[in-house]
């Protein structure tokens, strides 16, 4: 078990299944898939998953990634995931997991259905779960409350299947000691470091060049590049022909009245005695002995701030806990109601939240305000302003965009209506993303690399501006000839024989150490002196050389019996030939501290072990059949 821990830690298998099942998708929609089998992509055990089912699973993936990602997605991003083989994979597993859970008869009742789903926030109205809203939820991700219910319910079987199979697992005291023992060892080694960037005066041979160019000849494949004439069209060009009368800025105050209330908010500052996730009733009651102690030289006359400085766990002890002005809802509770209670200069007593003890200083209560229109008024007819120009900017923009449809030139349609067209040299997708802040990048936000030759684009909205763009040319990615990349060619060469000239006097080095020869006189053959890294943890840097993982993996196997790896390491910069010299393990009055965290996420781990076990041989014995189309 230690052993897949050591490969495995931080993984989160559990977590990842039960992604499939979670009824958070109701956020996503589960659509109905249930009338339509007409066409399948998978059987398992004679169980269609039809195009359908597999459409949406694939669609609420490229969903949340776009909604987690936001400005950062794009379609590579999104071949990356491979959300196509993950919606099969995962909708492969809920089939299973349905499946074995029916031979179980696992049931739901409708108690237990209705309870969950009067918990779930988005059906809820001022913390009740209210039937309009739901109906609501469910109408507005196309489905209906007796489909969804069905769903929950086959959800909720799955996830008692789950907690079933993996039931059984426990954790021992040895076995949390020996992790704490691995997790928590340092190291210290002798190394020295051969570097790729002495070794000076290569001068590859044409033989040589040619065969490296021959091997390598794919990565020199250049993008495909794009010559574009586009048009940008920006509000701010507009804004001159906007005019905005009293009326519209009555008209819009008065619709949109809440608009111009402010909430009541607090000003106000805070002591925290901080409690670890998870910590156990001793250190609560730690924390607030802390906090009494604090709340009581308070009330003895030493000043809020001072303490604050110098006993808070919040970074706000800087500022001598000074929080600022905040609405009720931004404040965890019951902090949040604390402190909407308190007067302007009152100070709590200890008040408990999931993060801690708080001493809740109120320095000024801001009473709820609504601006009247004069106060508005500057702020609705700016807003107006940039919203008809906006529009006006779009206008023109689609104007001239049907104009070059029409006559299949976008360069004439702007020398006919008297705008002034850009046009691009060449580039690439990878020449648009280092061009920081350059049109070029607003091009490919408008994809005109998915676009064909003397295709027209639809206006598209880049930022605050509007695009329209005609790829006017375009050069297809091919393989270039030796002659048009040699320099990078031999530049790429040059760097291949030093690093190998540094690892053959590594590996000469580490062949002589092995034969009990001294490693300092050895070293200095090679003008190099040995340094020593000083105690380092497993996933912390290496001393003085920094984050090196290879390096870290291959000293901590190290010992008194192997002082030598069995070859140099690679790093990021060159070579390492490392020497053991001690190793520490944690002191043991602190395993005492870390074993109830250690023996959580050992089970978790365990139970992922049990559970992916389980699932391998679930399906060795099952019937899955994936159409060719969909297998790769």
């Amino acid at each position: 078990m230690l052993d897949f821990m050591r490969k495995n830690a931080g993984s989160w298998m559990i977590k990842a299944i039960l992604g499939i099942i979670v009824v958070v998708f109701v956020f996503w929609g589960v659509g109905s898939f249930r009338s339509n089998r007409a066409n399948r992509v998978a059987k398992v055990n004679g169980e269609v998953i039809t195009v359908r089912e597999y459409q949406e699973a694939y669609n609420n993936l490229v969903e949340q990634i776009r909604a987690k990602l936001g400005t950062n997605y794009n379609e590579e991003t999104l071949k990356a995931f491979n959300f196509k083989k993950k919606a099969l994979d995962d909708l492969i597993v809920k089939k299973l997991l349905v499946q074995e859970a029916k031979k179980l008869k696992f049931r739901v009742t409708d108690d237990e259905l209705v309870k969950l789903i009067g918990s779930i926030k988005a059906f809820q109205v001022d913390g009740v779960f209210n039937k309009k809203e739901y109906e609501r939820v469910l109408s507005r991700n196309h489905t209906v409350p007796d489909e969804f219910e069905a769903t929950v319910r086959e959800s909720l079987i799955m996830e008692r299947l789950i907690s079933f199979i993996t039931s059984s697992v426990k954790v021992s005291d040895n076995e949390a000691l020996e992790w704490f023992n691995w997790k928590g060892a340092s190291v210290n080694v002798d190394y020295v470091f051969f570097t790729p960037d002495k070794y000076n005066g290569i001068n590859p041979s044409q033989k040589e060049l040619n065969e490296y160019f021959d091997k390598n000849k794919e990565s020199y494949r250049t993008e495909k590049k794009v010559k574009v004439a586009y048009l940008l069209f920006s509000p701010d060009s507009f804004i001159t022909q906007v005019k905005v009368d009293d009326n519209e800025v009555k008209e819009y105050y008065e619709n949109n009245i809440d608009k111009f209330t402010n909430p009541e908010t607090v000003e106000a500052s805070h002591i925290l005695c901080k409690i670890d996730e998870g910590a156990n009733p001793a250190a609560v009651q730690a924390a607030k002995q802390k906090a009494d102690n604090v709340f009581k030289m308070i009330k003895e006359g030493q000043p809020f701030e001072e303490l604050a400085k110098k006993y808070s766990d919040c970074p706000s002890k800087a500022d001598g806990g000074h929080l600022g002005a905040f609405g009720k809802k931004d404040m965890v509770e019951p902090f949040a109601s604390k402190a909407f209670s308190m007067k302007q200069g009152e100070i709590s007593e200890p008040v408990l939240t999931k993060f801690g003890w708080h001493i809740i200083k109120v320095e000024k209560v801001n009473k709820e305000k609504m601006l009247v229109l004069k106060e508005a008024e500057s702020e609705i007819r700016k807003k107006l302003i940039s919203e008809k120009a906006k529009k006006l900017a779009y206008d023109e923009a689609e104007k001239i965009c049907d104009l070059a449809i029409n006559m299949n030139d976008l360069i004439k349609a702007s020398e006919k209506s008297g705008v002034k067209i850009k046009t691009t040299d060449f580039f690439s997708k990878k020449d648009a993303s280092a061009a920081a802040g350059a049109d070029n990048q607003a091009l490919m936000e408008a994809g005109v690399f998915e676009m064909s030759d003397k295709e027209i684009s639809d206006v598209k909205e880049i930022g605050n501006r509007y695009c329209v763009a005609e790829v006017t040319d375009i050069m297809l990615p091919k393989i270039p000839v030796l002659k048009d990349v040699a320099e990078t060619v031999k530049s790429d060469v040059i760097k291949e024989m030093q690093w190998e000239k540094a690892k053959k006097d590594a590996e000469v080095l580490l062949s002589a150490l092995k034969t009990g020869k001294d490693f300092t006189q050895e070293s200095l053959k090679y003008g190099l002196t040995p340094h020593e890294t000083g105690f380092f943890a497993r996933s912390g840097p290496v001393g003085s050389i920094g984050y090196e993982p290879q390096l870290s993996e291959a000293a901590f196997k190290l010992s008194d019996d192997n002082k030598y790896a069995e070859t140099p390491v690679k790093g990021k910069n060159g070579y390492y030939i490392m020497r053991f010299k001690e190793r520490e393990n944690p002191p043991e009055q602190d395993f005492d501290k870390e074993k109830e965290r250690i023996v959580k996420a050992l089970l978790e781990q365990k139970k992922e072990n049990t559970f992916s076990s389980w699932l391998e041989k679930i399906k060795s014995s099952s019937e899955i059949i994936i159409e060719k189309e969909y297998s790769e």
